[in-house]
C-alpha cells in the first residue's frame, strides 16, 4: 500500500471578523519533501501553518498531518510535528545546552537521555563551542539554529518553518538553508513559508503560490516559471515616455532603470517578432537582453505585488 501524504488539506477556510484570510486552500505534500508556501504579507501563509499545526481551528475544510486528522487526532499530530515560528523562542538566560536539555526533559526524556540528545543536537547544528554560553550572547543565526534544534528534540516527522530566515543576514540565511537540506536528507518532511523567492527556488521540491487566501499556482520551480515563459526579454528603453507606452506588455518592470521584461520562449524568431511588435519604428528600445524566467516573474505575474528579495 502506498504511504499517505505527509500533509493533505482540502478546502481550508478561515475568517477573522469580516476579513477572509483563507478562502479554500487545498494542499498535498509528499513524505520527505521540502514544500514551500510562497506569498506576500497577508496572503494567509502563517494562518495555514497555524491550522495545520493545530494552533488555530479552520472555519471549514479538512486536513491530515502525518496521517492524523488535525481535529480528531490533535494530540497525535502534535507529537509528530515541530513548529518554528518567525521569531526565535529561546530562553536568553539559559545556555544553549540548558535550553535543549529543558526541551528534552519536557518531551519525556530522562536526565541522562536529555544530556545525550542536547549534545547530539549541538553538534549537528554546529553549536557545541557555544553550548555553554548564555543564548543572549548568540547572533541571530545562532539563535535560529538553536530554535530549530529545540524543535527537533523529539525527532518529528513533519517540520513546519514559518519564514525561518526572516531578518537574517545572507550568511546566516545560507546556514539555515543547509539545515533545511539536511532535514530533508534525513527523511523529514519540511513545510516552509517564505517571501524570499530565491529561498523557495533553491530549497523546495514543490512550491505553492498563495495570494488573497487562495492557492493561485502550484508546481516545481521550473513548472511555475514555464507558466509565465521559459525566458524573459529585457528591454532598456530610451526615455520615460517610451517606458509608459510599452509598460502594459511587461511582466517585469523597473522604472528606475527604464527596463521592461517581456515573456518569450527565447528563440531568435520570437525575440525578433517581439521587438517588431513593441517597437515597429525602432525608436523606443535602446538595447535588449534575454534572461531565463525567474520566480520573481511568476510572483509578479500571479500576485501583482513586489517580491521580497534576498
Amino acid at each position: 500500500m502506498p504511504q499517505s501524504p505527509a500533509i493533505e488539506a482540502t478546502g481550508l477556510a478561515k475568517s477573522y471578523g469580516n476579513v477572509r484570510v483563507l478562502d479554500g486552500i487545498d494542499l498535498r505534500v509528499e513524505r520527505g519533501a521540502v514544500f514551500a508556501l510562497l506569498g506576500p504579507n497577508g496572503a494567509g501563509k502563517t494562518t495555514t501553518v497555524r491550522i495545520l499545526a493545530t494552533l488555530t481551528t479552520a472555519d471549514s475544510g479538512h486536513a491530515r498531518v502525518a496521517g492524523h486528522d488535525i481535529v480528531a487526532d490533535r494530540a497525535r499530530v502534535r507529537r509528530a510535528i515541530s513548529l518554528t515560528g518567525q521569531f526565535a523562542a529561546v530562553d536568553e538566560k539559559q545556555t544553549g545546552e540548558e535550553n535543549l536539555r529543558m526541551m528534552a526533559r519536557l518531551s519525556g526524556l530522562s536526565r541522562a537521555a536529555a544530556r545525550r540528545r542536547a549534545a547530539e543536537l549541538l553538534d549537528r547544528f554546529d553549536l557545541t563551542d557555544a553550548g555553554r554560553r548564555r543564548t543572549g550572547t548568540y547572533s541571530g543565526g545562532m539563535r535560529r539554529r538553536l530554535d530549530l534544534a529545540a524543535g527537533l528534540v523529539g525527532d518529528p516527522e513533519v517540520v513546519f518553518l514559518d519564514e525561518p530566515t526572516s531578518g537574517l543576514d545572507p550568511r546566516s540565511r545560507q546556514e539555515l538553508w543547509q539545515v533545511v537540506r539536511d532535514l530533508s536528507t534525513r527523511g523529514a518532511t519540511v513545510f516552509l513559508t517564505t517571501q524570499y523567492l530565491e529561498e523557495a527556488d533553491r530549497l523546495a521540491d514543490r512550491i505553492a503560490v498563495v495570494d488573497g487566501g487562495r492557492v493561485v499556482a502550484e508546481g516545481t520551480a521550473d513548472e511555475l516559471k514555464a507558466r509565465v515563459a521559459g525566458h524573459r526579454l529585457d528591454l532598456v528603453v530610451n526615455d520615460t515616455a517610451a517606458y509608459w507606452r510599452l509598460e502594459s506588455h511587461a511582466i517585469h518592470r523597473s522604472p528606475e532603470t527604464l527596463t521592461l521584461g517581456l515573456p518569450t520562449d527565447g528563440t531568435a524568431a520570437h525575440v525578433r517578432a517581439l521587438l517588431d511588435e513593441v517597437d515597429p519604428e525602432r525608436r523606443d528600445v535602446a538595447r535588449f537582453s534575454v534572461q531565463r524566467a525567474t520566480l520573481d516573474d511568476v510572483f509578479l505575474s500571479l500576485t501583482d505585488k513586489e517580491p521580497a528579495h534576498v
